[in-house]
């Protein structure tokens, strides 16, 4: 590449993987693992859309990922744990701001059995080195119901910025509106991000 010159910005679906969690591209073959890993209590509470236990509503959810995937507007996947090749969850990038080189961290969630554990911990390690590394990002967002303090919390401990609650910011699937707290990263704090992240690992 000549000097002077920037890579294009052109977030695309990849293959992830660490000691602990792979992330796979969101593909037809992980809807019925994903619905499996939804059942139990406490995986959804704060989640914009209705409960993703009910069928037709996972079903909705994994069609539109799909759907914005093919579209190039966001980059989705299937959070599986290496111990024992189960698919505990999901993540995406989204809002991919390519002008700006920017995207968020969102749409997470994690079955009960493996929150509190390395799985979410490296996931974000994942794909903020990605995004950081390979992609050449500038700013990882993350954001989180103004409610939710154990979200917000665990956001803060990745080393992200609290930046501001954006007031009615998003409509929950019963009308409500939640007011949101936005989290960012940039390229110049990732390298202390990334040793954080690493020592939260090493425990």
């Amino acid at each position: 590449m000549l000097a002077g010159m920037i890579a294009p910005f052109d977030p695309k679906p990849v293959l992830l993987e660490g000691r602990h969690v792979r992330l796979e591209p969101l593909e037809a073959r992980h809807l019925p693992l994903l619905h499996e890993a939804a059942r139990g209590p406490d995986v959804f509470p704060w989640f914009l859309t209705d409960t993703l236990t009910k069928p037709a509503e996972m079903k909705k959810w994994f069609d539109d990922a799909l759907r914005a995937q093919a579209a190039g507007a966001e980059v989705g996947f299937a959070t599986v744990r290496r111990s024992d090749n189960r698919v505990v969850g999901s993540t995406r990038f989204l809002d991919l701001r390519r002008p700006n080189r920017g995207v968020e961290i969102g749409n997470t969630w994690i079955a009960r059995e493996a929150q509190r554990t390395a799985v979410n911990t490296e996931a974000k390690l994942l794909m903020l080195a990605h995004a950081f590394e390979v992609w050449g990002t500038v700013r990882v967002q993350l954001k989180t119901d103004a409610r939710n303090d154990a979200s917000r919390r665990a956001i803060a401990r990745l080393g992200a910025v609290e930046e501001g609650t954006l007031r009615k910011y998003q409509a929950r699937f019963d009308g409500s509106m939640r007011d949101t707290v936005m989290f960012s990263i940039t390229a110049d704090e990732w390298p202390a991000v990334k040793a954080r992240l690493g020592k939260m690992l090493a425990r």
